[in-house]
């Protein structure tokens, strides 16, 4: 039989009536799920320990433990730690624990203004150092593996140069280091965020800090919005029809707003310490970056390090996080590159098998 050949006229009526059908769908899936069906953060664990606003969770082991000596994952103050356990299949925690690892994750709490002159000092010096010494003494071990990411990572890089005895082994996600490397690969829709911070004087940020108390977590989110303006515009119209026909894939993109919609405010002492000293002034891979009187010296690591960074970050360009290799004081570094954008790291699919495996196998090896 030859085929009836549709006019314009019914191909677009065909289309349009299906495009119907398709939002039909939709209207009755976003009103058949609930806030518990869109639950992120979800597996096992325990409070352990508690500071201030700062909990440290111990993760309850889903199969038997490989490795000696646990790792505690700081994230950092721009948003939150939840996004390593967005949702059971894909979350760098499970994955780790699937593997055997012993993992604590510390979560800084929802800042307020009473929180406004909180520094990299209390946060380095006092939180992730207390974290550790509960640590080391719950196990009655010397050192912990430290995992840091984003701005959890500069902690972490910050502890490590100041604490060296603490820390066995070091592993760095999407961590900045050199913070004027963001157009070395000539990329230019990559490191606005850096370019934005540049472009304000140190008094335009004091003034922003005064006016706020904090650096608000609504203002950041707006920040990256602008950061992929294209992306920003079509997520809830295209990006969201393109998931009525598959309930997890709605489920998906529902996570990842919520986890969007809860960044949390910037303690304004920090936020000005990391948007003057470290954006602006580029003073970590310089060596000039003080913390209590004393220079962060990055040549003072010399443990092993794992250095993992998203090769199509844009808001944590390669080149910016792949210049930790050339001031560390560690013969023993490494790296994993990882196909994606910086959430895409955590969240992905195709990182799920790499991530968590990389890095259970590289501690394994040095265990």
């Amino acid at each position: 039989m030859t085929e009836v050949k549709k006019s314009p006229a019914a191909r677009a009526l065909e289309e349009f009536s299906e495009f119907n059908l398709k939002m039909a769908r939709g209207q009755k899936m976003l009103k058949r799920i609930k806030d518990d069906d869109v639950q992120i953060a979800t597996a096992d664990k325990d409070v352990v320990f508690r500071q201030d606003k700062t909990t440290l969770y111990r993760y309850r082991p889903t199969a038997k433990r490989s490795l000696g000596v646990p790792v505690l994952v700081a994230y950092g103050q721009i948003g939150r730690y939840t996004m390593t356990d967005l949702q059971e299949d894909r979350s760098m925690l499970r994955n780790l624990l699937a593997l055997g690892v012993d993992v604590y994750a510390v979560d800084w709490g929802s800042p307020t203004r009473s929180d406004r002159w909180l520094t990299f000092e209390d946060y380095v010096d006092v939180y992730l150092n207390d974290c550790v010494e509960f640590i080391c003494r719950e196990h009655d071990i010397p050192a912990i593996n430290l995992l840091g990411i984003c701005e959890g990572g500069l902690f972490s890089l910050c502890y490590a140069a100041l604490y060296p005895d603490r820390v066995k082994n070091l592993i760095l996600t999407i961590t900045p280091v050199d913070f004027h490397q963001d157009q070395a690969e000539g990329r230019a829709n990559h490191g606005l965020l850096n370019l934005w911070t540049r472009g304000m004087s140190a008094e335009d940020i004091d003034h922003l800090i005064e006016a706020n108390g904090n650096l608000p977590g609504e203002l950041m989110s707006y920040v990256f919005a602008q950061l992929t303006p294209g992306a920003t515009m079509t997520k809830y119209n295209i990006g969201l029809l393109d998931t009525f026909d598959d309930e997890k894939k709605l489920l998906n993109f529902l996570r990842m707003e919520k986890w969007l919609a809860d960044r949390p405010h910037h303690p304004g002492e920090a936020a000005k310490q990391l948007l003057v000293n470290l954006y602006k002034n580029n003073e970590l891979v310089k060596g000039e970056f003080q913390l209590g009187g004393r220079t962060v010296d990055l040549a003072e690591i010399k443990i092993p390090v794992l250095n993992v960074f998203a090769k199509d970050d844009h808001i944590i360009p390669p080149k910016t996080t792949q210049a930790l290799r050339d001031v560390i004081g560690s013969k023993d570094y490494s790296e994993i590159g990882l196909v994606g954008g910086h959430v895409g790291v955590f969240v992905s699919g195709k990182s799920q098998g790499v991530l968590g495996k990389g890095i259970s196998e590289w501690l394994r090896k040095r265990d």
